[in-house]
């Protein structure tokens, strides 16, 4: 019958191949009956204990697999939990060794910010003659401005500082953009020596060198915040000045006062008087006992001074006090406005500067600026009653921070309140909507909050 289909070839390829599986099978049930018959139940059992034996045993590897490919998935993962609020947060905030030990300065090599540069005008000049297409926010023959401020590269010792520092740093973004002003905000530390108060003079430094588009950089201090978002600096007053800082000439100059002038918001010309001035401050910055050695001078010199190590502001007053000749005639001291404003005075005062004024004058009528000195809203301590520093910030962001929501539409209950409400109805025509909150832009016309 195969012949018939398959040819006789074919066929007998076929009826091979069964002969060996008949022989195969058989072969399988006599080994059976031999090792059963054999060895007894013993070893083996009926034909539902060995399939029973199987399945426990493949169960048992499962298990020994299972837990070891897990732990082999997450040996990269720092923690297993998914709560924050458990979750320590230094493991991860470890610096890492490279290996490299820190380099040590010879102590009796005077500090430097970096190699002495003395021709520092002409190099620029040469760079901005050359690179005249360079883009540039220049308004109203404004000169270019940077305004430059930062904070430590670890989280703040007060787990809320972190949140204050957000809303500082989202204040200045505003008032730089409304000013078309740049924005640097740095979160590294350049020279291990020059920590603390003086970290901002190497920081200026190199973005001095680094950007010689720009004419002048605006230092300002984390936990200052700007609460007159339409005042704009009177430029033309300042054609001369290299330096334009807070204070008083007859304090610094005449009552070599300590706190004559504010380090807490400056503006410094890029140019080689500056880079001249960072050089004559740097060597009282390192810390350790030239610090120390430095404050204890700074404090026989100076009015009013307590007794701390050398900080940059003392420095400075000192400088213009012993050295007035070579550095006074490009300083502008400031008083005619509130470049800083300090937070004591000020912030009881809100409401009823928003009854009586507008925004635009930066001065006492509604400062430029609210420096809340003192409060180290980073730290685990303050000068200052934790409280009441935390809800003047809360006040001062807000009381500034009304006059950008206005531009939209809205504005904070009250002071106090993160809540907002609507205080214009929208429209089908917004850009003919003339009332009381109209926009608010710099070279439009204040108005009252």
């Amino acid at each position: 019958m195969l012949e018939r289909f398959l040819g006789p070839r074919r066929a007998w390829r076929v009826r091979r191949h069964l002969r060996h599986c008949k022989l195969t099978l058989l072969c399988l049930v006599l080994t059976v009956v031999v090792l059963r018959g054999t060895i007894g139940a013993g070893k083996f059992g009926t034909p539902e204990q060995d399939l029973k034996n199987i399945r426990d045993t493949f169960n048992h590897y499962r298990k020994r697999t299972e837990p070891r490919r897990f732990l082999e998935e997450s040996s990269g993962r720092v923690s297993a939990t998914n709560s924050y609020n458990g979750f320590d947060v230094t493991s991860v905030m470890v610096d890492e060794d490279d290996g490299e030990a820190e380099p040590v300065r010879d102590p009796a090599v005077p500090y430097s910010l970096g190699p002495k540069i003395s021709n520092w005008d002409r190099q620029r000049g040469l760079w901005l003659r050359r690179n005249r297409g360079f883009p540039n926010f220049h308004r109203r023959n404004k000169p270019r401005v940077m305004l430059v401020t930062g904070s430590s590269p670890k989280p703040c010792e007060n787990p809320i500082g972190d949140h204050y520092l957000l809303k500082a740093i989202k204040n200045k973004i505003d008032y730089c953009r409304l000013h078309g002003i740049e924005i640097f905000y740095n979160l590294a530390l350049l020279d291990s020596e020059m920590s603390g108060f003086w970290a901002k003079l190497p920081l200026i430094r190199k973005l001095m060198l680094s950007h010689p588009e720009v004419e002048f950089f605006w230092w300002m201090d984390s936990d200052a915040m700007f609460t007159d978002m339409a005042f704009e600096l009177p430029w033309e007053k300042y054609k001369e000045s290299n330096l334009i800082i807070h204070g008083w000439d007859h304090m610094v100059y005449g009552d070599r006062n300590w706190i004559g002038l504010n380090t807490g918001s400056f503006l410094l010309r890029n140019c080689q008087w500056s880079l001249d001035i960072l050089d004559e401050l740097a060597p009282m910055g390192p810390k350790g006992k030239v610090r120390e050695e430095a404050g204890k001078m700074l404090t026989r010199e100076l009015k009013g001074r307590p007794v701390f190590e050398a900080d940059d502001q003392s420095a400075m007053v000192y400088l213009l006090v012993t050295q007035k000749e070579k550095w006074a005639p490009k300083v502008y001291l400031e008083s005619t406005f509130y470049l800083h404003g300090y937070w004591g005075i000020l912030v009881d005062k809100y409401e009823d500067l928003m009854e009586t004024y507008h925004p635009g004058f930066g001065d006492q009528r509604w400062p430029l600026v609210t420096h809340f000195v003192g409060c180290k809203p980073c730290l685990k301590f303050g000068d200052y009653p934790v409280e009441r520093c935390l809800k003047q910030m809360d006040r001062a962001f807000n009381f500034g921070d009304n006059q950008i929501l206005q531009m939209y539409g809205f504005i904070h209950k009250d002071l106090s309140s993160k809540r907002v409400k609507r205080i214009r109805n929208e429209s089908s025509n917004p850009l003919e909507i003339r009332d009381e909150y109209g926009l608010l832009h710099p070279s439009s016309k204040a108005v009252k909050v």
